[in-house]
């Protein structure tokens, strides 16, 4: 387990899971939740590759903050198909403020736990990680 700065470690199963989703692509995103109990970044959901945005939007809770890695398939203006591999660190507005510092100071060493990471998103809102959000970041 990696220890994160602010304390937080990061469960083995969270690098597990991202590599994955990067090298082996079975995985369209996960989503990672702090275990405040443990102290501990830990996987909440795995979605499937058949799985689509929709999917991954509803999977992050409206009142509660998450980190997440969504794996946004795309073709160019040149007919290539591409893959962006996206950070979100979601903070919805109605999170406890206790919540949003603990995800703001531990996000950076977590994010440094998984390599390959391409887009970075800062949400507080289903708006702000929309999927024309995405789609504008992907290219």
């Amino acid at each position: 387990m990696a220890n994160a700065a602010s304390g937080m470690a990061v469960a083995d199963e969270c690098k597990l899971r991202f590599l994955e989703l990067k090298a082996k692509r079975t995985h369209r995103f996960i989503v990672y939740k702090i275990d405040e109990k443990k102290k501990m970044v830990v996987v909440e959901r795995v979605g499937e590759p058949v799985l689509g945005y929709d999917d991954f939007a509803a999977s992050l809770p409206a009142n509660e903050c998450r980190y997440a890695i969504f794996d946004y398939d795309f073709v160019t203006q040149e007919n290539c198909q591409k893959s962006k591999i996206f950070f979100i660190a979601w903070s919805p507005d109605t999170a406890r403020v206790r919540s949003k510092m603990i995800y703001a100071s531990s996000k950076e060493r977590f994010k440094r736990e998984l390599d390959g990471i391409q887009v970075e998103l800062q949400a507080t809102d289903s708006a702000e990680v929309g999927l024309d959000v995405i789609q504008g970041r992907a290219n």
